[in-house]
């Protein structure tokens, strides 16, 4: 295993004067819902008011992470979260949309609300209502996200764009496929331990590196295994200052040290596929001003849309040298007893993408790691944590370092 060096010490608070916490959280199952998009919204929003022991009276602000893009005939969603109860009604909601990292655009957003100072409690939703449309409509919906594709038809979605990156990794260093599979059947996993999670079901390695009828290719490299189900769900989280904190809370609750948030171009042609500049930007950003390095972190939540995603970020974050990336699941690192486990929750890959929920559910999911309320998923010992959500193919940018208190 790689030796993970440790950095200095320091906070947001320490940049900042103002500590950020998540107070309160909450998790709807992933999958084929049958509640409506206002359904999976009231759902989180109740359980996370409740989880941080607090009355909705006692929210300021409340910041909505969705997608949409054509999945849900309701593209004016913020003041849904309102039905969740009486007392939201007159506060300030918004709808933050940055596609697949609308999530953790929505969560920065809190944060920079408590940082201002024109709130103390932030309540954030993060929901997606994705299984209502056909695979073509949800498939043009996210190329949306694309500068090239957006406004064609396709029912393979993103999926095309991530194979082209499988392609021009396999150019410049190797075939990854066999390495995906070990990522895929790692996710399958974790996934199977997730009470959450969309696909609970746990595969080998072999299974995910052979096409077959249950396993079939998808576009170019990529099969089934490798690509994040279409999914439903809703999470939320309350953000907070510590003077804010109830005492009726069922944690102590996770400690921001540090954000960052980087865009890169839209268009293909002025971005490296295997660089993920963007994302190195905001990985950069985050732990700057959280004082630390790889050797801080307990584990990562990643952004893993396909298995080629997740390969790529361990050597963009640094868990490896470039075209070295099958090193860290071969060796151990990134699996739970390794020395940085990655998407300990079963991932996107396995938890599921509601596209606006998958940002807060990352954060839900590592400070559930970091209070040791993580159940069959929990980790022997998990001090801190990193979060990565991306939105588009690396485009928008979003890194959230995590503490325990």
């Amino acid at each position: 295993m790689p030796t993970l060096t440790k950095g200095t010490r320091m906070t947001l608070r320490d940049e900042y004067g103002t500590e950020v916490r998540i107070a309160g959280w909450a998790h709807t199952r992933f999958g084929k819902r049958e509640p409506t998009l206002e359904g999976l919204i009231v759902e989180a929003a109740n359980a996370a008011v409740r989880h941080a022991g607090i009355e909705a009276g006692d929210v300021d602000e409340i910041v909505l992470g969705n997608f949409n893009a054509g999945m849900n005939a309701l593209a004016f969603p913020s003041s849904l979260v309102l039905q969740a109860d009486d007392a939201f009604h007159g506060l300030p909601a918004t709808r933050v949309e940055n596609a697949c990292a609308s999530g953790s655009a929505a969560v920065h957003t809190g944060i920079r609300s408590l940082l201002a100072g024109t709130a103390r409690t932030v309540l954030v939703v993060g929901a997606e209502k994705m299984t209502e449309r056909d695979s073509a409509t949800v498939g043009s919906a996210l190329l949306s996200a694309d500068y090239e594709l957006a406004g064609t038809t396709s029912t393979s979605g993103f999926a095309r764009l991530f194979a082209d990156v499988a392609d021009h990794y396999a150019d410049r260093y190797q075939d990854p496929s066999y390495t995906l599979a070990e990522i895929a059947a790692k996710s399958h996993r974790q996934g199977a331990l997730n009470p959450y999670a969309h696909l609970r079901k746990e595969l080998s390695v072999e299974f995910c590196a052979e096409v077959s009828e249950k396993n079939p290719v998808v576009a170019g490299r990529l099969r089934r295994t490798d690509c994040s189900p279409v999914s439903d769900g809703a999470a939320a989280i309350v953000l907070t200052v510590p003077e804010r904190r109830s005492r009726d809370a069922r944690t102590r609750g996770v400690r921001f040290d540090g954000v960052g948030h980087c865009n890169d171009f839209l268009p293909g042609p002025r971005r490296d596929p295997l660089a993920f500049a963007g994302t190195v930007g905001a990985w950069r950003a985050a732990l700057k001003m959280a004082g630390v390095q790889l050797g801080d972190l307990s584990f990562i939540e990643l952004h893993d849309c396909f298995t080629i995603a997740e390969l790529v970020l361990y050597e963009a974050l640094g868990l490896t040298a470039p075209g070295e990336g099958h090193r860290a699941i071969a060796d151990g690192t990134v699996l739970p007893g390794g020395a940085l486990p990655v998407n300990v929750s079963g991932g996107l890959k396995s938890k599921g993408h509601p596209v606006g929920a998958t940002g807060v559910s990352q954060h839900v999911m590592a400070a559930m790691q970091l209070t040791g309320t993580a159940g069959e998923l929990q980790l022997p010992s998990a001090g801190k944590a990193a979060v990565h959500n991306m939105g588009g193919l690396a485009i928008a940018n979003y890194v959230s370092v995590l503490s325990a208190l």
